[in-house]
């Protein structure tokens, strides 16, 4: 038995959409996929989890034991971005104030409070193992999250964020803009 779905398997998903050379590890879960659209060169490795309004876009990989809550407001990964593993992301939170209820199997009118708000991972940004991206938060194009970093704001593009609360370290440089255009060519005319 392979480690991944084969082409076969991913169609029964049902997924929204799935592009070509998509590799779906045999112990990811995903839950609704009909709300999750892939698009082409996609990897998500085992024990991974994607709930909720998932895009992926192309040349993605998403590491082992990561999450992605994307609840109706939604997650979308642009070109080029990753998630290093143990990375969870959250479109949708329970309120932790107090002002209501919390998890899932509390009935609705119970919880009056959530956190919920679309999260974007843009192109060839990347983020380092055991993060944390909370709901709202744009990681701007080329942004680099350091391991272990509580992304809780916005980031600023090409820049290099670390910490508790993710704090701007440095510039990222751009080469990865050259080597992509050199990368596509080669695609296109290989």
């Amino acid at each position: 038995m392979e480690n991944f779905l084969s082409r076969e398997e991913l169609k029964a998903l049902g997924l929204k959409e799935c592009g070509e050379d998509v590799l779906i590890g045999r112990h990811a879960v995903l839950y609704a996929p009909e709300r999750l659209s892939i698009g082409n060169h996609v990897r998500i490795d085992d024990f991974t989890v994607i709930s909720g309004w998932v895009t992926l876009g192309n040349y993605i990989h998403i590491s082992q034991f990561c999450g992605l809550y994307g609840g109706d407001k939604g997650i979308v990964m642009e070109d080029f971005s990753g998630l290093s593993s143990k990375c969870s992301i959250y479109a949708v939170s329970d309120d932790y104030s107090g002002a209501s209820m919390t998890n899932p199997m509390v009935p609705a009118q119970y919880k009056p409070v959530t956190v919920s708000s679309p999260v974007r991972i843009c192109r060839h940004a990347i983020i380092g193992c055991n993060s944390v991206v909370l709901p709202g938060v744009e990681v701007a194009e080329g942004t680099a999250v350091g391991s272990m970093s509580l992304c809780r704001k916005s980031t600023e593009q090409w820049s290099i964020y670390v910490g508790i609360p993710a704090r701007k370290k440095c510039e990222r440089k751009r080469d990865i803009l050259e080597l992509e255009m050199k990368f596509l060519q080669e695609m296109q005319y290989g």
